[in-house]
């Protein structure tokens, strides 16, 4: 537990993550002594790489330090707010609200969801000088240890110190600040996931240089302009300006938004001439590409007119020939034909006469141009024309009709108007509205903006994470998506804020986004009576073990059979239990269950037993009853997970040699006892 992370911080260094990726997929290319070969690493990858000494040169004081706090863990505990969590809106609710610092909730988030958030929006300190951010840790290096660590020089590590302890705000401070929680939040990314962060001029060209170097250059999307505003300050100088940014990022290279809906203005291009099944619009017939398909080049004779029709230059029909001849016999029988129309064909597709195809035969009409005239202009009258139709009534060229039963939505662009996404002071306005007549927070996001976002980048029953959550916009626009998404109801957000000080009533941040939260659940609600869905969420608070409890865990000699001062109440049951289920995979929602072992109580999840409680109603009994699970009832958990400090040893040695006389009677039995402190 918290001493076992101490242990594990006090040799955290910077790459470590890195290393371990590479002896995992690659431990041909390590001696036994541990040194990498670079030359074996060289010859493993397939052939063709292309490898290069350049690099981008993105360098800054305590960036090696950044990358060492993504290779430590958190020493903090996850209290559970139980009063709040048991109400009957919260109770069975799958939405995460977490209080405190968000490197320390990442650290905790990616021992459960690592690979399982869909959308990441985060509205990080934008470093403007004005709003606040100053960068501090609790970190409390020496410079020769750091020193070490980094392999950097005393003089170096003791600037590194320096910027890290006196609440800097330059620019490398703000990057050593994001470094870790981007690549945290890359952890926890699913494959088909994508992350937006919002941004202003001042750090948008460092946040673009180091998301390349998190996420990778090929995963970015787009660089979005929202405009924040409707009316730019007169009293600007220079250009006003009305757009901030917002960066996007895919955990893959092939992460692609989601249509929007189609526009009133879009489907008023649709007509039905034609008196067909559904609206149409025109399009044109051809493709790029006649060089390399000289199939689809070819000629197409006029029913009307007896005219040989061809693709314009440098490109052929946009189906193939069999598709084009089911179509157009919708008007009269036709034919394939050799017209021996060499020279044409090889004029269009821009070679030779010489390289064009011999094979491919024209459509021409199978019976005379009167039979066939007679024939198209029957069809011609009485309407619901084929999907290729000749122009002009007949007299004209070829077009396509494209239904408009078959087009998907609206593109998304990079350029996202107030009018489609809200502005700043909408945003204002919502919370005014929420907070009958008060403003608490000072910079809100539109509720408009973060459903733009769950429009192209959501599914049904995906998870949705904002640590730099604030005013709790992002929870309050995943209820309002669930209530009005025709798609199913069930996405989930996870919101983490440091309870930040406020010069209001509401005294810190974290309670101003829960308020926030609950009253938009209940003007939800109120909107949408019928709506059944999720409108509650759990809360969580982040603490730091207190001194005298460190001091405690620090004397504690665990091979003696005295138990120490320091117990479980320290923390509280609920607290160790929680922290633990999030750190073995079963994350925030998902709850143990009661074992009674003789008199003493046990928690079951899944693959793991705790047993936190103190060992004096642990005895005989309780470890019969235990075979007698294993034994008997649909019970298997692989690891029996004990707190150190409520055990005493000869427990535990009693326990372990039960589990050996069990599993020598049962050898497809594997049972792991796991002493944590």
């Amino acid at each position: 537990m918290i001493k076992d992370i101490m242990n594990h911080n006090a040799n955290a260094v910077a790459g470590q993550k890195e290393m371990d990726a590479l002896k995992k997929y690659f431990p041909q290319c390590f001696h036994a002594d541990g040194v990498f070969d670079i030359e074996a690493f060289k010859a493993a990858l397939p052939g063709g790489t292309t490898i290069t000494d350049e690099t981008s040169g993105f360098n800054w004081l305590g960036k090696n330090y950044a990358r060492m706090l993504t290779n430590m863990d958190t020493t903090t505990l996850i209290r559970p707010d139980e009063e709040h969590n048991a109400k009957p809106e919260n109770k069975d609710s799958q939405n995460i609200y977490i209080s405190g610092d968000n490197l320390d909730a990442l650290q905790h988030l990616v021992k459960s969801y690592s690979g399982k958030v869909k959308v990441i929006y985060i509205d990080p300190p934008y470093n403007t000088g004005s709003d606040g951010f100053v960068y501090n840790d609790k970190f409390n290096f020496t410079a020769e240890d750091l020193a070490k660590r980094l392999d950097v020089s005393p003089e170096r590590a003791e600037r590194i110190l320096s910027m890290t302890r006196r609440g800097s705000a330059s620019h490398a401070a703000w990057l050593t600040f994001m470094l870790p929680r981007l690549s945290f939040a890359r952890d926890l990314l699913t494959d088909d996931g994508v992350i937006f962060i919002s941004i202003d001029d001042n750090e948008q060209a460092n946040l673009k240089r180091l998301c390349d170097e998190v996420f990778g250059e090929e995963c970015f999307v787009a660089n979005i302009s929202w405009q924040k505003t409707y009316s730019p300050r007169n009293d600007s100088k220079g250009i006003p300006t009305e757009t901030e940014y917002i960066l996007a990022y895919g955990k893959n290279p092939e992460w692609t938004p989601k249509k929007l809906p189609r526009t009133e203005e879009m489907d008023a291009k649709y007509g039905n001439p034609d008196n067909d099944v559904t609206s149409w619009t025109s399009s044109d017939c051809f493709a790029p590409g006649a060089k390399t398909h000289q199939g689809m080049v070819y000629a197409i004779q006029n029913p009307f007119t007896g005219d040989l029709i061809y693709p314009t230059m440098n490109r052929c029909w946009c189906f193939d020939q069999k598709e084009v001849m089911r179509i157009l016999s919708g008007w009269c029988e036709y034919e394939l034909k050799d017209i021996k129309d060499e020279a044409q064909r090889a004029n269009i597709c821009g070679i030779d006469a010489n390289e064009v195809r011999k094979d491919i035969k024209g459509i021409v009409l199978k019976n005379s141009l009167v039979d066939s005239k007679k024939q198209a202009e029957a069809v011609l009258k009485r309407g619901q024309w084929p999907r290729f139709y000749f122009t002009k009534s007949g007299k004209g060229g070829i077009r396509r009709k494209t239904y408009l039963d078959n087009v998907e939505g609206k593109m998304v662009t990079n350029l996202w108007p107030y009018a489609e996404v809200g502005h700043t002071d909408e945003a204002k306005k919502e919370l005014k509205t929420l907070f009958d007549g008060e403003i608490p927070f000072d910079t809100p996001k539109p509720t408009r903006l973060l459903l733009r976002i769950l429009q192209i980048a959501s599914n049904e029953g995906d998870i949705v994470l904002d640590f730099f959550s604030g005013s709790a916009t992002t929870a309050h626009a995943v209820m309002q998506y669930n209530a009005q998404a025709d798609d199913g109801n069930k996405r989930k957000f996870i919101l983490v804020q440091i309870p930040e000080k406020v010069k209001n009533k509401w005294e810190n941040l974290c309670k101003i986004g829960m308020e926030r939260i609950k009253r938009a659940a209940k003007k939800i609600h109120d909107e949408n009576p019928l709506f059944a869905g999720d409108l509650g969420f759990k809360h969580y608070t982040l603490e730091e073990p207190k001194e005298d409890a460190l001091l405690l865990m620090e004397k504690f000699d665990p091979i003696s059979n005295n138990i120490t001062t320091f117990n479980v109440d320290d923390f509280g049951i609920e607290t160790v239990l929680r922290t633990w289920l999030v750190a073995d995979g079963y994350g925030l929602t998902e709850d143990a269950e009661e074992v009674m072992l003789g008199n003493y109580k046990a928690y079951w999840k899944g693959d793991h037993l705790y047993m936190i409680n103190p060992d004096h109603d642990f005895d005989e009994s309780s470890i019969a009853a235990l075979m007698d699970k294993y034994n008997g009832e649909p019970f298997s958990p692989h690891n029996i997970v004990i707190f150190g400090y409520s055990f005493g040893f000869t427990h535990r040695e009693e326990l372990q040699k039960n589990l050996r006389t069990l599993k020598d009677g049962n050898k497809t039995l594997t049972v792991n006892i796991d002493v944590r402190y």
